[in-house]
């Protein structure tokens, strides 16, 4: 963004609340140039008088859309990403297993979330959305100015986002694919009407994503969960390097800390987290996240707590 340009949120009192956020969403940012709106117009001249006019004429908006499912952890980073930069914007919710058909017919490529458009240009996954935020509005940064510590926390974003990002995704979708009840929680959380009768039609579609999409068998499940504590170990040495865990968050805190948070919502693998400085990320960076999610497990996959 060039030096003399600078940022106006602006209010906007429609659309749905954001990730996080109790009231109504706004949705702009207005852009503007310096060198075309005068410091200090003389009273009584136009500039004087138009000055307010100026500010509205000479600068374009930016709207800003997300679209997210509410149990997605990647996109609710991306949500929260959002309000950590200060930057307004409408948050469209799909229902889950809607969302391939329902980008695409938006003109995403992927029919994943996090998807978001900046004034139309089209940004999906959560690597790209950090960087697009990023260029969008600098300050407060998502990554260190310093080469080196950038690189580190790129290099953590990265390896949140291939290496433990799909494990809670995985065991989420292989649970909704098996278990009746799951998919009628689901859809009582997610706003489906008759959540009984969803349940029941949605099995062919829960199935699809866990099979078809992730890939999520029992021998990929369970190879994830017998992996997960030397993962948790891994962002626990994060924390410890100064990598993560800072005073201000950063991209990697963000897509690492979801998946700690989502971790934290399935019952039998949160005695796993609970007692690590890893959990302490994940309720500072998402203290709000709803309630548990009846996950069922086999006893058996799952390892003991360190």
């Amino acid at each position: 963004m060039d030096a003399r340009a600078f940022v106006i949120p602006v209010a906007h009192i429609e659309g749905r609340a954001a990730i996080g956020h109790s009231g109504p969403p706004a949705v702009g940012l207005v852009f503007c140039d310096r060198s075309l709106v005068p410091r200090r117009p003389h009273r009584g001249s136009p500039s004087h008088i138009l000055a307010g006019w100026r500010v509205h004429t000479l600068c374009a908006r930016m709207d800003v859309k997300l679209y997210s499912i509410s149990v997605s952890h990647p996109a609710r980073a991306a949500g929260l990403m959002l309000r950590y930069k200060g930057i307004d914007f409408e948050l469209v919710d799909l229902l889950p297993g809607t969302q391939r058909a329902l980008l695409r017919l938006h003109g995403f490529r992927e029919g994943t979330v996090p998807a978001m458009t900046i004034d139309g240009r089209k940004v999906q996954g959560s690597l790209e959305i950090s960087r697009a935020l990023e260029e969008l509005k600098p300050d407060p940064p998502l990554f260190p100015a310093d080469p080196e510590q950038r690189a580190a926390v790129e290099e953590a974003e990265r390896w949140g986002e291939a290496v433990l990002q799909p494990v809670p995704r995985n065991v989420f979708r292989w649970g909704v694919a098996r278990d009746r009840s799951l998919r009628e929680a689901l859809g009582e959380v997610t706003g489906v009407p008759a959540p009984a009768v969803g349940a029941v039609l949605m099995q062919p579609v829960a199935w699809y994503y866990a099979r078809i999409v992730s890939g999520a068998t029992d021998e990929t499940v369970r190879s994830d969960l017998a992996s997960l504590p030397g993962w948790l170990d891994h962002v626990d040495e994060l924390i410890a390097a100064g990598v993560i865990g800072g005073e201000q968050p950063n991209a990697a805190d963000f897509q690492i800390a979801l998946s700690v948070r989502l971790l934290l919502a399935f019952p039998p693998l949160s005695p796993l987290v609970e007692s690590r400085p890893a959990a302490e990320l994940a309720m500072r960076i998402a203290p709000k996240f709803g309630g548990p999610l009846p996950i069922k497990l086999p006893a058996e996959w799952i390892p003991a707590a360190v």
